[in-house]
């Protein structure tokens, strides 16, 4: 089977609590700036335990766009999205900077739309209990995305900066941040009292303004995830295709938005959004 087309992100979705991927190639678009019209999408998971060949065919385009480029910013956008385009505001990152709810942003309907809406904050257990906020319908993805054992939602607000507000206050307990090498080789932390976690979280927040948007939430209320992995690698190393345009391997499975071939070598589809490439399973 081949294929060709741009990377964008692996759509992700959950299957009695298994991770399932796909492989999304976008094919060219009739002119910049419009819409994309069609993607090849294979399902990865069906591919776990047999080889597999991607080659960078030495293009580049914009992932919102559709404009080729001869380098790529952020997660596959061309300079000019990247400096002006919503998706690569500073907020995207930085949520407690997000001002959709004052009617104001790069492009004040586009965050209306995505960043004026109902966020969830989260722990998840990645390499460590990481606290994090996504949109609400962006759950399970984002944690699937992050590569989550588990994660359980500890709050809910009507939009996005009051999420990152919590976040940054839950910084004094927990990282926002994945070791993706911990993550990869498994080494999940066990015997994690979640009940504990939310009693110190209520704790921390108590008396403050953001305490009435706390989330009652339980050991029940914990989403479980595992991932098509065949066996968690012991050592794990990173490969690219700007460096070696051509990787062929088995793959061994797929962890949040990660290709682990055999012998440890791990392939980050994220940081590949817009290369242009050729895939032979």
């Amino acid at each position: 089977m081949t294929a060709e087309g741009i990377i964008v992100k692996m759509p992700v979705s959950l299957d009695a609590r298994t991770a399932r991927y796909q492989l999304r190639l976008e094919q060219p678009r009739p002119s910049v700036g419009a819409p994309p019209k069609d993607f090849t999408e294979i399902d990865l998971n069906a591919w776990v335990g047999r080889p597999i060949r991607i080659e960078h065919t030495g293009g580049y385009t914009c992932t919102r766009c559709g404009r080729h480029v001869q380098k790529l910013f952020g997660e596959g956008f061309c300079y000019p999205c990247l400096r002006d385009a919503p998706e690569a505001a500073e907020c995207i990152v930085k949520p407690e900077l997000c001002e959709a709810h004052l009617g104001r942003g790069r492009d004040p309907a586009w965050e209306d739309a995505h960043h004026n809406q109902p966020h969830a904050v989260y722990l998840a257990v990645t390499s460590a209990v990481k606290v994090g906020v996504t949109r609400k319908t962006q759950i399970p993805t984002r944690w699937i995305d992050q590569g989550a054992a588990w994660a359980v939602q500890i709050a809910e607000v009507p939009y996005r900066q009051l999420a990152g507000r919590i976040e940054v206050a839950l910084k004094a307990l927990y990282t926002d941040r994945t070791a993706w090498q911990r993550m990869l080789k498994g080494e999940t932390l066990e015997g994690i009292d979640l009940a504990g976690e939310i009693d110190t979280v209520a704790a921390h927040l108590a008396g403050s303004d953001l305490a009435p948007y706390l989330h009652p939430a339980a050991a029940e209320d914990r989403v479980d995830i595992s991932y098509p992995l065949r066996t968690a690698p012991e050592k794990v190393k990173s490969t690219g295709l700007q460096k070696q345009p051509v990787i062929e391997a088995t793959l061994e499975g797929i962890r949040g938005q990660y290709l682990i071939f055999e012998g440890g070598t791990v392939f980050n589809m994220r940081r590949h959004a817009g290369f242009v490439v050729h895939v032979e399973l």
